[in-house]
């Protein structure tokens, strides 16, 4: 696990010198694509901010969450009393109103101490418009010393009335910082074994360190396996097909795969593409078998 903030000093900094200077806007948005690093600066925002008299507190010098925090512990166990965060759970496909209630409820409730409180929401593209309409109010109108920092990925489009309420801040990583973040993951260099396939056409640390643990778990080789070899692997495996990591992903696997191929084969290749995201769609959107959708993908790949 990575406790150092990696590639992304210019926001944190441009965030840490308003709080200071007593000009935090009370409702944030970092805004940017998944996996680039949105919820850790969050994360290393709050901890500068509720760590400062606690032992072993921030380290602004090299932008570093000691493990033993006591802030940190306790938001690692969502049992901070001056934090309240909002996430997808995993048996939901959005984040439930339920939350959004707990959160008023939080919001209304005196705080144990003199310092800020803050509500954490991860991800709000997740928020369906009903958590929005709930939200909104609390949003538009917090208590005294309430704050709000909101992630979203970029990739999604967020409900507006929630956007335009927000002061928003845009999240990038410049590409040298990737390896770092990887090889820093696992204490080990582990980017220069994973094929260009992942790295050239989506360069994400959070991807890229999954992709290295799954191929790891499942026995699998990191060593310059293409993007065929890899779906050959899963689609020969029916265990596979069922991962978490793979579902999540598989609309990114088949992206991949055409972004390879789109100057190498055969003309009709956007054709292609187009029906398999149309069909997959309707697999998931009508929660039909995945086998043929597999079969049928992989008859493409022998053919190619």
């Amino acid at each position: 696990m990575i406790n150092k903030l990696i590639g992304h000093n210019d926001i944190f900094f441009k965030l840490k010198d308003l709080y200071d200077a007593k000009k935090f806007p009370n409702k944030i948005l970092l805004s940017g694509p998944d996996g680039i690093g949105k919820n850790l600066i969050s994360k290393h925002l709050l901890n500068y901010i509720l760590s400062k008299d606690e032992d072993l507190s921030y380290d602004i010098k090299n932008l570093q969450i000691n493990n033993q925090n006591r802030s940190n512990k306790l938001l690692e166990n969502n049992s901070h009393t001056n934090i309240f965060r909002i996430y997808k759970k995993d048996d939901k496909k959005n984040i439930d109103i339920s939350q959004i209630r707990e959160m008023i409820k939080f919001q209304n409730t005196s705080s144990f101490n003199n310092k800020e409180r803050f509500v954490l929401i991860e991800d709000a593209n997740l928020l369906n418009q009903n958590s929005v309409n709930a939200l909104l109010k609390s949003v538009e109108e917090p208590n005294n010393n309430l704050n709000y920092i909101i992630t979203h990925n970029s990739n999604f489009k967020l409900i507006e009335t929630l956007k335009s309420r927000c002061i928003e801040f845009k999240i990038n990583l410049e590409s040298k910082y990737t390896k770092t973040i990887v090889d820093e993951y696992f204490n080990e260099s582990k980017y220069d074994l994973i094929s260009d396939d992942f790295i050239n056409h989506y360069n994400n640390p959070s991807f890229l360190i999954k992709f290295i643990e799954f191929n790891e778990n499942e026995g699998l080789e990191i060593t310059n396996i293409t993007i065929e070899k890899f779906l050959f692997e899963i689609f020969n495996n029916s265990n596979l097909l069922k991962d978490d990591f793979i579902l999540s992903n598989l609309n990114l696997f088949i992206e991949l795969y055409f972004y390879k191929n789109i100057n190498v084969h055969r003309k009709n290749l956007f054709k292609t593409k187009e029906y398999f995201f149309k069909k997959l769609s309707n697999v998931r959107k009508y929660n039909l078998d995945l086998e043929t959708f597999f079969l049928e993908f992989k008859e493409i790949i022998s053919y190619e």
